[in-house]
């Protein structure tokens, strides 16, 4: 059975929007996302708007700006499964890096905001792996159905 560039276009595309439901699923569950949960989503999001012309126009160059959309996503999820494994430092704006407490202000120190979800602790995982990491495994699927579709004739 060979898989038509359009049926391939629709795996991707919807592979992405299946990511992305997956995501708010969580969220919705009490998994709040953080902020580089929250940059990995955006790749998604422009795959599906991509998946919907390239399916409507046929063209090979929207195959393209698709994988590189699940490329960016999954370079993203590796650098955040970096972050949550102590590979390389973070963004200090969700991590646990910079000079601690000498680094707040009095105010900072008094507020109660809990609402910043940390980037460097995993809030779930399943079989050892994050959301990020099952990130980059789904992306990396994702981007070679957009390449099959790239290079697949018409």
């Amino acid at each position: 059975m060979t898989l038509t560039r359009k049926t391939l276009i629709l795996l991707a595309a919807g592979g992405s929007a299946a990511l992305l439901l997956g995501a708010f699923f969580f969220q919705m569950i009490g998994f709040p996302p953080c902020a580089m949960c929250l940059w990995q989503r955006w790749p998604h999001a422009a795959a599906v708007v991509i998946g919907a012309a390239a399916y409507a126009f046929g063209a090979r160059a929207l195959c393209w700006l698709g994988a590189l959309a699940a490329a960016t996503t999954g370079g993203l999820g590796a650098y955040h499964t970096g972050v949550e494994r102590d590979w390389w430092e973070g963004p200090t704006s969700c991590t646990d890096t910079g000079g601690g407490l000498g680094d707040l202000s009095g105010a900072d120190l008094l507020s109660t905001d809990t609402s910043v979800v940390m980037c460097d602790q995993v809030s779930w995982q399943f079989l050892t792996l994050s959301m990020a990491s099952w990130n980059v495994l789904a992306s990396v699927v994702l981007m070679a159905l957009w390449i099959m579709a790239a290079r697949r004739a018409g």
